[in-house]
């Protein structure tokens, strides 16, 4: 019986399939889109309807349609099978039991979890008396079910393997470790525990607070789950699943570093916040907040780390098209110290939010010491900078004439200035076929993939390259007898003929028929002098081991050969001059 996955991918056709996400247009006999997995002009995301997988060459993202769901979507594999299997109408009740508890029992430990360290807050008075401290109330805390792991070395591990988990799906979970001693521990110990849901209620992972008591300089203030199969912080908005609602309501998202500032927040009446839990701001967080609102409070801590963290917030939801927006702390801290200070603080701060550009134009123009014009040029780039960021052109013309106001210099130098700050970007991204030469290969193996992708995309120039065979870089002559020859792919070399197919279509889309036999003959050229320069230098290596072993009629062997090969680059070289 086949498996679910494979099922999914029978009845669902990844190009119809990502078509309701993106508009793909045919490139060959593939589909090219811009990447939705970061800024681009130029297409760099290709689909393979033959082979059912997709790849962006400007990012590097790529996989099957899971892999698409996944990152676009924002769900861990579990949650996009059982969203694809629904659209596909496969039957999850035929998931074999070793892929069902592979996920399942992790979010049944995770959630034994929580109820443990729920029931450990109530026995714990020091945790209790750190909460009261911190302003949180014991009804905000049961709502978002805060907790206690005790100050000890395997207490909740202990407990959890009394109820059946195996000590491996606890480490698999995130909730032990093993020491090298070969011990299982607790991962969390003397903490308050903050459990993190995921954007369907289901506990995954948590975030943990020392108590101050147990701090130390070997110790970090707050510990995070691992990345596991249900988790992943880099996805998951702290708090999400339960303020979804009120920030489709409002129309905009209070966005906060900390489980506390987001806690105090909520307890304090605003109910349209998120926190990253301490992490940076990412595209996929952001892309779960796209489907419900575009507009964005940065809420976080005043000191030189928040604002660090501000600015990056800012420049990245900026470029994805939110209106970005500042949360003025004044006096305070952070969100948290606000409210525990000034209750009603935090909802009055909302009606007088800064526009991010604002607040860089604050920031850097407005500050003392503009006294010279090295001063005054190197500011105005920083904020030029930012604006160069934003993702409509509406909003740049907006903020270049604030600029352009508030400087006293005209708006046509100030866009001259800020071509000039991004011709080192816009270069690194506009040209992406050069990206695509630059990956992680000699030019021998970049020359073999674009002549293999060429003839993957015109089959007629298959007899052109033949001899070509013998002049393929280690690893690449199976990937010739399967693009060429037509030979079945083993694993082993699945992944390099996937990639030369999708590379077909992105580098010869709209190539010129009249030249397709002069490209298949200057790759082979330039395939055959990379291979005989390689080939000359292993044989320098020899000539030179020889001499020293003394070996004069090895070295006379090698010369020979030596000889040989550099007269067959110099014909191909002069050949190529005339």
């Amino acid at each position: 019986m086949a498996r679910p996955t494979d099922e999914i991918k029978d009845r669902l056709d990844i190009v119809e399939f990502i078509k309701g996400y993106l508009e793909l247009t045919k490139s060959g006999r593939n589909f090219k889109a811009l990447c939705p997995f970061h800024s681009e002009k130029t297409p760099s995301f290709m689909v393979s309807p033959e082979r059912q997988i997709w790849h962006c060459f400007g990012c590097g993202e790529g996989g099957d349609i899971f892999k698409f769901v996944m990152r676009y979507e924002n769900l861990e594999f579990y949650e996009a099978l059982r969203v694809l299997a629904e659209r596909a109408g496969v039957e999850l009740k035929r998931l074999s039991p070793a892929d069902e508890r592979q996920f399942g029992i992790l979010y049944e430990a995770n959630n034994a979890a929580s109820e443990f360290f729920e029931e450990e807050l109530k026995k714990s008075e020091k945790a209790k008396d750190y909460l009261k401290k911190r302003g949180l109330k014991g009804e905000t805390a049961k709502n978002f079910a805060v907790g206690f792991a005790p100050n000890s070395k395997d207490e909740l591990t202990v407990h959890l393997i009394n109820r059946g988990f195996a000590i491996d799906d606890l480490v698999r979970a995130g909730l032990a470790l093993k020491t090298e001693r070969g011990q299982h521990i607790d991962r969390f110990r003397g903490r308050v525990m903050f459990p993190i849901h995921n954007h369907f209620g289901k506990v995954v992972g948590f975030s943990g607070r020392v108590l101050p008591e147990f701090e130390s300089d070997n110790t970090g203030k707050y510990v995070n789950s691992p990345d596991t199969p249900i988790f992943n912080k880099s996805r998951i908005l702290y708090g999400f699943w339960e303020t979804k609602k009120p920030i489709r309501e409002e129309g905009e998202v209070l966005l906060v570093e900390g489980q506390m500032d987001f806690l105090m927040a909520w307890q304090d009446g605003v109910k349209n916040i998120a926190a990253t839990s301490g992490t940076a701001l990412t595209r996929e967080h952001l892309r779960t907040l796209r489907r419900i609102t575009n507009k964005l409070v940065i809420g976080f801590d005043t000191d030189e780390a928040g604002q660090m963290a501000s600015e990056r917030s800012i420049d990245i939801a900026g470029a994805n098209d939110f209106t970005v927006y500042i949360l003025p702390l004044g006096e305070f801290s952070d969100p948290a110290e606000a409210v525990q200070k000034k209750p009603g603080f935090i909802k009055d701060a909302l009606g007088r939010t800064i526009p991010a550009m604002e607040y860089y134009i604050g920031r850097y123009l407005k500050k003392d010491g503009l006294d010279s014009i090295e001063k005054k040029k190197l500011a105005i780039r920083a904020v030029l900078a930012k604006i160069k960021g934003i993702w409509s052109p509406v909003e740049r013309s907006h903020w270049i004439g604030e600029v352009s106001h508030m400087m006293k210099v005209p708006e046509k130098e100030l866009i001259e200035e800020m071509e000039k700050l991004s011709l080192g970007a816009e270069a690194a991204q506009a040209d992406v076929k050069e990206a695509v030469e630059r990956r992680k290969l000699g030019r021998h193996e970049v020359v073999a993939e674009r002549l293999l992708s060429l003839v993957s995309a015109f089959e007629e120039l298959r007899d052109k390259v033949k001899e070509c065979r013998d002049y393929m870089p280690d690893g690449y002559t199976e990937a010739y007898d399967v693009v060429v020859l037509g030979r079945d792919a083993s694993p082993k070399i699945q992944g390099v003929i996937d990639l030369v197919s999708l590379k077909s279509g992105f580098l010869f889309d709209n190539f010129p028929e009249e030249k397709l036999e002069s490209e298949a003959a200057s790759l082979l050229r330039e395939l055959s002098l990379e291979y005989l320069k390689r080939k000359s230098g292993e044989i320098h290596a020899k000539i030179v081991s020889a001499e020293e072993a003394g070996d004069k009629k090895a070295v006379d062997i090698c010369l020979k050969e030596f000889k040989d090969i550099q007269r067959k680059i110099q014909d191909i070289e002069h050949a190529d001059k005339k």
